[in-house]
């Protein structure tokens, strides 16, 4: 695949630019959060140095390989503010098949219940679908069963719920119950279905 260098995604709410190691303690003290450890696959406990190897390895590699791309959540107007979450899209397919891609996001917790990752979530769906961006042909969203905050995020997106895998997804070499959703190019980019009756909150 191929890569590109990184770019800056921005709205009137949020401005998505890519993490720097200016950003490796905040990152490291936002994934110590026990939500984010339960609910992602980061490390747990979280270190600095797995905080480093993220921005400095993870990232980097992603946008240099073109399999994924990672932005940092920011207030609009800041590229370097602090970070307020983190949103990506991993990318699989060779050049020339059609790609597909799995979105990804997390947020701190003093930015929750502000819509900004679904605002943010959205920019990077929109761009990565696009025929003049990546042209995915479509966009895979998963969560453990009983994330209700992310699978909200990805209704809001218009991604149609597909369905519970059981003992799906890893997290820590155990494997967890998951849910699973998509989104193509042409699909609408609003909720497709009700809000489920027995969510939560």
């Amino acid at each position: 695949m191929r890569g590109m260098e990184p770019f800056v995604l921005a709205t009137d709410r949020v401005r998505l630019s890519v993490p720097t190691e200016r950003d490796v303690d905040v990152v490291a003290e936002i994934c110590t959060d026990p939500a984010i450890a339960e609910w992602t696959t980061v490390p747990s406990p979280y270190t600095r140095a797995d905080a480093e190897g993220f921005v400095t390895g993870m990232v980097v590699d992603g946008w240099a390989t073109g399999t994924s791309f990672t932005w940092a959540v920011r207030d609009p107007g800041d590229t370097d503010g602090p970070v307020l979450g983190m949103v990506g899209m991993t990318c699989e397919g060779a050049e020339g098949v059609e790609r597909v891609g799995e979105l990804g996001y997390w947020a701190a917790p003093a930015a929750r219940g502000r819509g900004l990752t679904t605002e943010a979530a959205r920019l990077v769906v929109d761009w990565a679908l696009d025929p003049e961006g990546l042209g995915l042909v479509r966009a895979h969203w998963s969560a453990y069963v009983g994330n209700w905050a992310s699978r909200r995020v990805a209704w809001k997106l218009g991604f149609r719920f597909e369905g519970t895998l059981r003992r799906w997804a890893l997290q820590r070499g155990a494997r967890r119950d998951a849910w699973v959703g998509s989104l193509l190019p042409e699909d609408p980019r609003e909720p497709s279905e009700p809000w489920p009756a027995a969510a939560a909150g």
